[in-house]
């Protein structure tokens, strides 16, 4: 079996970079409203499991989470979320690579932890927020003092770690859900 990525892999990660992203973003786009904003790590991770687990069907080779995430990062930071997501997500990929490969590509348990671990990604969108308050939200002025008050009151330091662990959480949901939509196409893909 050839191990480097093809012309075919590139497509496929990027098929489903498009769809995992007009999920993400969508969803995201209702953080106008304060409140989810925290719900985007509960929503979106349900939503993007099913496209995702889909995609684990096609990954065969190494690279291909990996390449997923990074982009998956660019097109957040480009759409105004946060550079974080990339920094964190190029680790989470490389990590979800050697746990999909350690079930030999095949193992649906494993590829739905892989899913939480990529998914992580999408938690980094909030370390703007943490990390320096200030200069997220003056990128943000357009949305008015009464969003950002709401804002910082929904996000206080502690949800940080809280946000990262529901993240985690909605994601496994996410992926079981997947799994078990996608059940026929796992079967086919020779993946128990």
């Amino acid at each position: 079996m050839d191990n480097k990525l093809n012309v075919k892999d590139l497509i496929n990660v990027g098929i489903y970079t498009a769809i995992c992203s007009v999920i993400m973003c969508l969803v995201a786009m209702t953080g106008v409203i304060p409140i989810m904003m925290l719900l985007l790590v509960v929503i979106a991770p349900v939503l993007v499991g099913i496209p995702y687990m889909l995609f684990l069907t096609k990954v065969s080779k190494f690279g291909m989470i990996l390449i997923m995430n990074i982009l998956t990062g660019i097109l957040m930071w480009v759409t105004g979320m946060s550079y974080y997501a990339l920094i964190v997500g190029t680790v989470t990929g490389l990590i979800a690579e050697f746990v999909y490969k350690s079930g030999d590509y095949k193992s649906k348990n494993k590829g739905i932890l892989t899913y939480a671990i990529a998914n992580i990604n999408l938690w980094a969108n909030y370390l703007g927020i943490f990390i320096n308050s200030e200069a997220y939200f003056s990128t943000r002025q357009q949305f008015g003092q009464e969003y950002i008050d709401s804002l910082t009151k929904l996000l206080p330091m502690w949800m940080c770690p809280v946000l990262l662990v529901v993240d985690f959480i909605f994601s496994l949901i996410g992926g079981w859900i997947g799994t078990k939509v996608l059940r026929k196409h796992f079967e086919k893909a020779g993946i128990a």
